[in-house]
């Protein structure tokens, strides 16, 4: 775990703790990649998802972290236009991610799916495509998470399934876009600012965390204020692994908890 600032007499930066995790599963390798930068007035989760049945699925989300990244550290910290810069960084990871695959047949082009968590002057701006997501957890409870790009996210917003009934679903693992492949950009969700209480949690991870879980689950971790920010996440990682046995994904994820009034 991390803790930011290492003093806290300034009013003027945030106050926050931090941790990341990422476990092979019952892969071969770890195509996941995660990293939670922090600067005095900014901090930016990210989580990229290579896709496993692509090639160099690590490739993919190697580079998209990297250029978001970049981006991130290069800016003037607060953002002025936050939403435009989600936009902006994951278009220019999406276009890099096309070019490693461009002498690739298109179904074998590096792919992954991603979400961002920015947290700046009380708030979080989140934008993901496909379906990494992003939780804002408070007093036990899931106050609002993001919703995938894949089949089954569709049938659960008409209707047609449950939540439950989705966790079993034939096509649960059908994702609908992501950064790479096709040279058009896809579909993305960015939210508007959504405001933090002392005490929230941000997690953002890839499937092979949430898919193992319910939301019921992975909101506990805001009950362990007084534990290691680093463990928590790590336990949280191994019960999503124990659930998904023997077919566990890779399983990544980034938290933030906000410590400031």
């Amino acid at each position: 775990m991390a803790a930011w600032p290492p003093s806290v007499n300034s009013e003027k930066l945030m106050h926050i703790e931090y941790a990341k995790v990422s476990a092979l599963g019952d892969r071969s390798d770890n195509q996941d990649r995660a990293a939670v930068i922090v600067a005095e007035h900014a901090a930016l989760m990210l989580v990229f998802d290579g896709m496993g049945g692509h090639s160099d699925g690590a490739r993919a989300a190697e580079t998209g972290l990297k250029i978001v990244q970049d981006m991130f550290m290069e800016s003037t910290l607060p953002l002025f236009d936050p939403q435009g810069f989600l936009y902006m960084a994951l278009s220019r990871a999406h276009d890099e991610v096309v070019r490693l695959g461009i002498e690739v047949a298109v179904d074998f082009r590096p792919r992954a799916t991603c979400a961002i968590c920015l947290v700046q002057e009380g708030g979080a701006f989140w934008a993901h495509i496909g379906d990494s997501r992003i939780y804002q957890l408070r007093d036990g409870r899931v106050l609002s998470r993001s919703r995938d790009h894949s089949h089954v996210e569709v049938l659960i917003q008409e209707g047609a399934i449950s939540e439950e009934e989705a966790l079993n679903h034939p096509m649960r693992n059908f994702v609908e876009c992501c950064i790479g492949g096709d040279a058009a950009v896809p579909d993305m969700s960015i939210t508007s600012k959504k405001i933090l209480q002392r005490g929230d949690v941000l997690l953002a991870c890839t499937d092979g965390l949430w898919s193992g879980l319910t939301d019921a689950e992975v909101a506990q971790i805001t009950h362990a204020n007084d534990e290691n920010l680093t463990e928590v996440l790590k336990n949280l990682s191994l019960r999503a692994l124990k659930a998904n046995a023997p077919y566990s994904d890779n399983t990544t994820g980034t938290v933030l908890r906000w410590l400031d009034n």
